[in-house]
């Protein structure tokens, strides 16, 4: 039964339900993380002699589940770490008093707590923590707004791919190609303005742009193969997962790990979460800890097409997945 076949009455009803729930999910997927942004098991290093260090955990250690705190032995393991990606910044026990090792290129936001909870708990009232950004953001975009702000058009890119292919009847080989190509010249375009002409994502131009067309993929893909499977209500489910889920869960603009539990957990599954992250390793850490997320881009691209692929050949059988409508016998008729 398609909408347009429901009484008036009905239809008003819906409209009246649907908008309202729609906000609410909205409401809540957005501002929920936002509210509650704070450090949850936050990687934080310190090095130096445990003697040292000692202090400064037990006032780290009062904001219960902030921290997870790794020790190294010195500060040049220190940096090794946050440049691996293994942390977002290490306090560092020197005699003239604490030093603040960060990369705002992992999370400008991490980058500015960090530098408040050294102030605040971990250095003496007449001591100044000395901070130094081993990997820093770009010049032209020291805040990583660009990095941040690129995961709404790449959802809003990669939905829309998945929409017109569906709407405008693509299959099989076509509809792969279709997405394939879609993504490819999203990853050039948006390549050309983040890394070329705002000089905000730098890193190997090509790596930067295969990362941004492998999100857009994926994105496309699963939108794509989910309508393929379960027809137009694939697309709705597609995107409430990818804009109302991925993007605000993502972590893009400050970390995943200040996010409550589970949002941030879930949106490093989600293309969105996954495509930010990888994003960041190829632009800032020479691929460092990429291989999670590409993993997880690759799979949500494979089954998706996978999916379309599929979907194209039942349909072509004459044995489309979705339940064909119920028909009264002709002799009835």
């Amino acid at each position: 039964m398609s909408p347009t076949s429901l009484p008036p009455h009905r239809r008003v009803i819906a409209v009246i339900v649907l908008i309202p729930a729609v906000v609410a999910l909205a409401l809540w997927a957005f501002a929920w993380p936002a509210s509650r942004t704070a450090p949850h098991d936050l990687p934080l290093g310190l090095a130096g002699p445990a003697a040292a260090t000692a202090p400064v955990e037990r006032q780290l250690e009062h904001r219960k589940g902030a921290f997870d705190l790794h020790h190294y032995a010195d500060e040049a393991a220190a940096r090794e770490a946050i440049e691996d990606r293994e942390v977002y910044g290490a306090i560092v026990a020197t005699e003239q008093g604490p030093k603040l090792l960060t990369a705002s290129a992992a999370s400008p936001v991490v980058a500015q707590l960090l530098q408040q909870a050294v102030a605040g708990r971990a250095s003496a009232p007449d001591t100044r923590a000395t901070t130094v950004d081993v990997v820093p953001t770009a010049d032209k975009d020291p805040r990583g707004a660009v990095l941040s702000t690129s995961v709404l058009p790449l959802a809003m890119a990669g939905i829309g791919a998945g929409v017109a292919v569906t709407l405008l009847g693509l299959r099989g080989a076509r509809a792969v190609a279709a997405l394939a190509g879609s993504a490819a010249l999203v990853g050039v375009v948006a390549t050309a303005l983040a890394h070329s002409w705002l000089e905000a994502v730098p890193g190997n131009w090509w790596l930067v742009a295969g990362t941004f067309a492998l999100a857009a993929l994926a994105m496309s893909a699963g939108v794509a193969g989910l309508a393929a499977l379960v027809g137009r209500a694939g697309i709705a489910l597609g995107s409430v997962v990818i804009m109302l889920l991925g993007n605000p869960f993502s972590g893009a603009s400050s970390a995943p790990e200040m996010l409550p539990a589970p949002a941030g957990a879930i949106g490093q599954w989600l293309p969105p979460g996954a495509g930010a992250t990888l994003l960041r390793s190829v632009s800032f850490f020479d691929g460092a800890a990429a291989v999670g997320p590409a993993l997880t881009l690759a799979w949500w691209a494979a089954l998706g097409l996978g999916a379309v692929v599929a979907g194209g050949v039942l349909k072509e059988r004459g044995t489309d997945p979705r339940p064909a409508p119920q028909r009264e016998p002709a002799f009835l008729a």
